[in-house]
């Protein structure tokens, strides 16, 4: 997808709202009721965008959402797009690359994810600390849009560390015992492996998904600050023996939606 073809998602989400979001929000899998709590002054179904792909997730409404959080203009993505769904890379960091143009300068990505940390439970939340992006194909492969950014982008440092110090002084007010670090994403839809799962735990990556790498490159990409929290919904099976299923996932997402709500208007208050 070319820079027209994104001006022209932008100019069709202008003819419906003129919002100019501060924050942008992510919400993976089973995450979604965070949105109910933004004082909502409107919504946009991700179909009614041109050019725009439609989340065909499980758990994932596809629509954005926008209004007041703590007296801050935030834009939520109630439903994310996935590569395993089809689309190609270009299409899945769309919505990103849409927010940035609407004004957002920072995002917070959430996601469901599997634990590969033995010390991790279900129900736990992980900030990302850094990323394996080896097993995701990179958004940024062909020609670069110099409108948005540098051919070459820096990595060294894809979780801004002023987000994440605020993410970490939200969890001890809150006293949420908060782990931190390195997220693995693969393409999906099936899960991993026990072969692929030791050799994740040997590369260093700590949980595992089927998102948010390629959303942080592009993010990255545009100058964007980023901060990303997993919500570890599944113990791989090779530590817990137990087979992971969509349901599970799901069901421990929304069993965790409370504290997770809190946790996040925390974050956003602060930021």
């Amino acid at each position: 997808m070319d820079y027209q073809a994104l001006e022209t998602c932008y100019k069709s989400i202008r003819q419906m709202t003129d919002f100019v979001p501060e924050i942008a929000i992510v919400l993976g899998s089973g995450l979604g009721d965070f949105a109910d709590t933004i004082e909502v002054l409107g919504e946009i179904s991700y179909k009614d965008i041109d050019n725009f792909p439609v989340s065909t997730a499980p758990g994932h409404a596809g629509k954005f959402v926008f209004g007041l959080l703590s007296g801050k203009k935030v834009i939520c993505m109630k439903g994310r797009i996935h590569f395993y769904e089809g689309y190609g890379a270009e299409e899945v960091i769309l919505p990103i690359r849409l927010i940035k143009m609407m004004g957002a300068k920072k995002v917070m990505l959430t996601n469901a994810a599997g634990g590969l940390n033995a010390e991790f439970r279900i129900g736990d939340f992980m900030m990302l600390t850094d990323h394996i992006s080896l097993f995701a194909y990179n958004p940024l492969i062909g020609k670069n849009i110099s409108e948005l950014g540098e051919r070459f982008t820096d990595m060294s440092v894809p979780y801004d560390k002023e987000l994440c110090d605020i993410v970490r002084a939200c969890a001890k007010r809150l006293a949420i015992p908060l782990k931190e670090g390195v997220y693995a994403q693969v393409t999906g839809p099936s899960y991993e492996s026990p072969a692929e799962t030791r050799l994740l735990r040997g590369l260093g990556a700590d949980a595992v998904g089927m998102s948010t790498v390629m959303e942080t490159i592009a993010a990255r990409h545009m100058g964007m600050q980023v901060c990303a929290i997993s919500c570890i919904t599944n113990i791989t099976y090779d530590i817990s023996g137990k087979q992971p299923n969509e349901q599970e996932v799901m069901d421990a997402g929304k069993k965790n939606s409370k504290l997770f709500t809190a946790f996040i208007t925390e974050i956003v208050k602060n930021m």
